[in-house]
């Protein structure tokens, strides 16, 4: 009875991950990934996941079909022009991010495939930065889920609470679209907090955000160069070749010169969003309690104090311009 009953709560809930197909809100977009992520774990620790091996197969495709669908949404050109006088100060935060994340890494002996994910969703941009590296890396499942689940609860933090602390210290639009762009890890949250702050803040935290989520391209081309030449040694993670980080290049470059394929992004960044929502469900469907207790709550810990400092040091430096 109790695995008939998991079988089907798996199926509605899984449908109800699609429900981005449907038109919502900036604000609900946002907020469905973790939703789905939390469903899957209640799932997984209740009632158990009936389809595991499943699962963990078409998770995987999932993440990396809509990393690839997210490259419709860049405009390259655009980004490019957006992005080219705030590219030092990304290279400088990135590496900061990283650098930071490995001291505390050590500090607080978080699980290295957990530590890099929660760096790469802090420094780029949240859960589509994730799926990109862990499936360059091999990541195991329970390292996708911590660093996941981190990134989104202080997404959702970020999406209350941002707004109106713009509006408390005086920001523009300008200076709230830069701030929330760098400090809010995902893209959806950026775009959700930019809407609701209002003015002009939602094209400049766009722009903020997407020049960010190219370098996806180069830290996961890196990672998998890294990871090849550890190969001989005992480590955490295999490499893997990241083909669909040339497909999201390629994306890119046929929104930004295809008329046709521009008009279809808006399309293409839904089903994007409903096919991550639903991967995250089915990555939450693989906790069990050994893995919380495995885990524990030093990733949270990392990815607290990774978001604390780029939060204000992206605060103060968009007060500055």
């Amino acid at each position: 009875m109790k695995d008939n009953l998991s079988r089907v709560v798996f199926f509605v809930l899984a449908a109800c991950c699609l429900i981005a197909l449907a038109p919502i809100s900036q604000t609900v977009m946002a907020l469905l990934p973790p939703a789905a992520l939390l469903a899957g774990a209640i799932l997984a620790l209740t009632l158990g996941n009936p389809y595991p091996a499943e699962s963990k197969k078409l998770g995987k495709i999932l993440l990396q079909a809509s990393v690839v669908l997210l490259g419709f949404s860049v405009d390259l050109g655009q980004i490019l022009t957006a992005g080219k006088d705030g590219i030092l100060f990304a290279l400088v935060s990135i590496t900061t991010v990283f650098a930071l994340g490995y001291g505390l890494q050590k500090l607080l002996k978080v699980r290295q495939a957990t530590s890099l994910l929660v760096c790469m969703g802090t420094a780029i941009c949240g859960g589509s930065a994730i799926a990109a590296l862990s499936s360059v890396i091999d990541a195991p499942q329970e390292d996708i889920s911590v660093s996941v689940a981190t990134v989104f609860v202080l997404n959702g933090i970020a999406l209350i609470l941002f707004p109106p602390l713009g509006h408390a210290f005086g920001m523009s639009a300008g200076q709230f679209g830069i701030w929330s762009g760098i400090a809010i890890h995902d893209v959806s949250s950026v775009v959700g907090a930019a809407t609701a702050f209002g003015g002009g803040a939602l094209q400049v935290a766009t722009a903020v955000k997407l020049s960010r989520v190219l370098y996806i391209v180069p830290i996961t081309l890196i990672a998998s160069y890294a990871m090849r030449r550890k190969s001989g040694e005992a480590t955490e993670v295999r490499a893997q070749t990241p083909w669909f980080v040339g497909l999201f290049i390629l994306a890119s470059v046929l929104r930004s010169e295809s008329s046709l394929i521009a008009g279809v992004a808006p399309i293409a960044k839904i089903v994007a969003v409903a096919g991550f929502a639903l991967c995250l469900f089915l990555i939450g469907a693989g906790i069990s309690r050994k893995v919380l207790k495995s885990v524990g709550v030093r990733p949270m810990a990392q990815g607290v104090a990774l978001w604390i400092f780029v939060s204000v040091a992206a605060f103060f430096a968009a007060r500055s311009l």
